[in-house]
């Protein structure tokens, strides 16, 4: 029997090589899924939001199939209208335009022997194949929608990928000062004293330091890069990125063997943005990468916060061009960093062991949706009001009177006679 053209055992061999064996209890998944979506990593370039909307409405197995044999555009529309309107699972009729294009991007790319080959390859390397819904994916990787990664592929540790949930992404310049690789040093020292997890793109610069640094302090990093996790890139941080899988965790969205490039370090970046809590860009010239990477958490409504530097220093004109332009934070220390996503000098999770629990034994509080959106649409030094809270956090004004009082009884903001402001 053949799936996708290929010989049944060969298929469930090679995907069974890069998946873990589920826990008692724990449903296996296809293996024809899991191939598929391996395969697609490879298909579709990061980022491709017709490719996401196909799988994410037919499945990876069935949209793979529609590209192995070759269907006509009409048809396979046919099958996404009748999916949708079966499933709710989204407008097919959203893609009409787009579909002869991706299918003509995709069928130059359709290669079984290049999807075997990076199976293979990641399972010499010791790679292992996440798939959404695994408890170990990234969750925040859902708010990109149809553009969210189809698979990652990953070297590491578990817990790495675990503390993503409490981690900041901490960016810059390759072409970094003195100045700045100073801040990232101790910001992400910092940051890892606190118990929060360090995310970055492995790059020449603020990047490496900040990896280097949490490492330093026996924290948790975690780098994404824009190639496959069996090639590291960039070579001069071959070492680097070794250490980081020893300690932390790897990731891409491409496969074994996939060569970086412009685009995909552009689309890189969002996933860097997407997977954590917030993002600090602590130096960046005016047309820094690093912007990119801003710009994602902005559009994802994570909290962004810039450094400022030498007004004279033009590897500081990015960061203050955040600040004057799209309303980051200015922060200086990792207590201003680690306030970002509402975490204090004082609060819970400053006492976090090692195994998650406080000090006093108690797992730590954590905030939901609509607080940490409130918090985060408070200022520390100017009051306002629920009504303008309701209107930055784009919540209603008994949601945010609601997440108001729960703050307020933590001790994370006070009411003055003018609003609302954050604790400090």
């Amino acid at each position: 029997m053949t799936i996708f053209g290929l010989d049944e055992d060969v298929v469930r061999a090679a995907a069974g090589a890069v998946r873990p064996k589920p826990a008692v209890g724990e449903d296996q998944v296809d293996p024809r899924e899991v191939f598929a979506r391996a395969a697609w990593t490879g298909i579709a370039e990061p980022g491709d939001g017709v490719a996401g909307a196909v799988v994410g409405i037919l499945g990876a197995a069935t949209a793979l199939t529609a590209v192995v044999e070759a269907w006509p555009a009409d048809r396979l529309e046919h099958r996404l209208a009748a999916s949708v309107d079966e499933n709710g699972a989204g407008d097919a009729q959203g893609l009409r335009l787009g579909l002869e294009q991706a299918l003509a991007r995709w069928r130059p790319r359709l290669s079984s022997g290049d999807a075997i080959r990076s199976l293979h390859q990641a399972h010499r390397t010791g790679t292992a194949l996440l798939l959404p819904g695994d408890p170990l994916w990234p969750s925040g990787t859902v708010d990109l929608g149809q553009h969210a990664p189809l698979a990652l592929w990953w070297r590491g540790r578990a817990e790495a990928l675990d503390a993503l949930r409490h981690s900041i992404a901490l960016v810059g310049a390759r072409a970094a000062t003195g100045y700045g690789e100073h801040v990232a040093m101790e910001a992400a020292a910092g940051l890892v004293d606190r118990g929060l997890a360090i995310v970055s793109g492995a790059a020449y610069g603020i990047d490496g330091m900040a990896h280097r640094s949490a490492l330093a302090s026996n924290g948790t990093t975690v780098a994404f890069l824009a190639g496959g996790v069996d090639r590291f890139y960039p070579s001069g941080h071959d070492a680097l990125l070794s250490r980081i899988v020893e300690a932390g965790a790897v990731l891409s969205e491409l496969p074994c063997g996939a060569a970086p490039t412009k685009w995909r370090f552009l689309q890189r970046n969002r996933l860097i943005a997407a997977a954590s809590a917030a993002t600090v860009v602590l130096e960046a010239g005016w047309r820094s990468g690093s912007l990119n990477t801003a710009g994602h958490a902005a559009a994802l409504g994570r909290p962004l916060g810039a450094v400022p530097g030498p007004v004279t220093s033009p590897t500081s004109a990015g960061c203050h061009r955040l600040l004057r332009d799209y309303d980051a934070i200015c922060v200086t220390t990792a207590a201003e960093m680690a306030e970002l996503i509402g975490v204090g000098v004082d609060l819970e999770l400053d006492l976090t062991g090692v195994d998650g629990r406080s000090a006093e034994g108690t797992p730590p509080r954590e905030r939901t949706s609509e607080q940490i959106r409130v918090f985060d649409a408070l200022s520390v030094r100017a009051p306002r009001s629920p009504a303008d809270v309701a209107r930055r956090a784009g919540l209603s004004t008994s949601a945010v009177l609601g997440a108001l009082g729960t703050l307020d009884l933590e001790g994370s903001v006070r009411e003055r006679a003018t609003g609302w402001v954050r604790v400090t």
